[in-house]
């Protein structure tokens, strides 16, 4: 072998060893990138199933789920199959985290024998779905998810958003309550999206709501926002409920005041085809208003 041919094959290992670092270097900056696994929101295309694997926390390592997400124009369906949790696991729960982190119960996801399959709808499109054993959690972590979705090969990661919005579940639970609601008269507003506002009383009073109304179809959409939110006591939650002609209430969701963020959202619907609107602040997670009414909503005068 010719010293030439020695030398060149020398130089020629020498560039593949530091092609492979370099490569291997990209990989590594890639995972540092989302290296805590906690944010893998990706945005699912209309029409096209989406294989989503889910990675198990270090208490479940044997654990397997996956979620079949398939998006339409009626919503995103979500089918979870899980297995390999231990077998005297009862029930976790899903939640889909959306791009300010902040987590919707999806429901709950029953286990016999370690195995469980669910099937859940959203309005939602950008999102990434986490289980966790506990329910009604405000907030995703490490230390809360027992599975977390992974990011499908050919998507990428949905920046965060960085703004105090917050989305609750809607909960198909009605409850009774003693409270004077008046119906905003829903089936005249057409199908146009109406507005309908809120004056606060008490403690409250500076805190600024308005809702936004769209009745189409079998479903009527509410999308509640709250302003001036570091005027509200810290620590409670703002529960938005639905109030039926029947006199029984419905939890369209709720926000809670950290004294962060100056503004709330609130979305949800319901197949009520008239109803009230009412805010109360709870102490705690509630699925029935407990504490003092703290106004009604209105339907402005139209010009």
């Amino acid at each position: 072998m010719s010293k030439h041919f020695i030398r060149a094959f020398a130089v020629f290992g020498v560039i593949s060893v530091f092609t492979f670092i370099g490569a291997a270097q990209d990989k590594v900056t890639q995972i540092i990138n989302n290296a805590d696994g906690t944010y893998t929101v990706i945005e699912y295309p209309v029409g096209k199933e989406v294989m989503v694997n889910m990675s198990p926390s270090a208490a479940i390592s044997g654990g397997k789920a996956m979620a079949h997400i398939t998006r339409s124009a009626d919503g995103t369906k979500i089918i979870l199959n899980v297995s390999g949790v231990p077998a005297d696991t009862r029930t976790y729960y899903a939640y889909a985290v959306d791009t300010s982190g902040v987590p919707t119960l999806l429901g709950p996801v029953t286990f016999e024998n370690g195995i469980a399959k669910s099937e859940f709808m959203t309005p939602m499109n950008q999102f990434m779905i986490v289980l966790s054993p506990n329910e009604g959690i405000t907030t995703m972590d490490a230390q809360t998810a027992a599975f977390r979705s992974d990011v499908p090969e050919g998507y990428a990661v949905v920046p965060r958003r960085r703004t105090a919005d917050t989305k609750a579940v809607a909960t198909a639970q009605p409850v009774t309550s003693a409270y004077d609601v008046p119906m905003l008269g829903i089936p005249a507003f057409g199908d146009d999206t109406t507005e309908v506002r809120m004056n606060f009383t008490g403690e409250l009073r500076g805190l600024d709501g308005k809702a936004y109304i769209d009745s189409k179809g079998e479903k009527t959409t509410v999308k509640m926002r709250f302003g001036d939110m570091r005027k509200a006591p810290l620590n409670k939650r703002y529960v938005l409920w639905a109030a039926s002609p029947e006199g029984k209430y419905t939890k369209l969701g709720q926000v809670i005041s950290t004294g962060k963020q100056d503004e709330g959202e609130i979305r949800s619907e319901t197949e009520l085809r008239d109803f009230g609107l009412l805010v109360t602040v709870e102490d705690a997670n509630t699925n029935r208003p407990t504490s003092r009414n703290y106004g009604t909503f209105s339907v402005p005068p139209r010009p």
